[in-house]
């Protein structure tokens, strides 16, 4: 598994930041492949989609 904002692994080192962030943004890497992910924010929400994995909605 990997941290969905900075697509480093998620059990290498720490990331609180990352968390906190995400309270306020949407994902950027797909948390199962790495592969950056294609993201778009309206103001209802945001969804986010991976070319392997599909869509993750807000």
């Amino acid at each position: 598994m990997f941290c969905d904002r900075c697509g480093e692994p998620a059990s290498a080192g720490d990331h609180t930041a990352c968390a906190a962030a995400r309270e306020l943004e949407p994902p950027r890497f797909c948390p199962e492949c790495r592969r950056r992910m294609k993201v778009q924010v309206v103001p209802t929400g945001w969804t986010a989609a991976c070319v392997e994995h599909g869509l993750r909605e807000s």
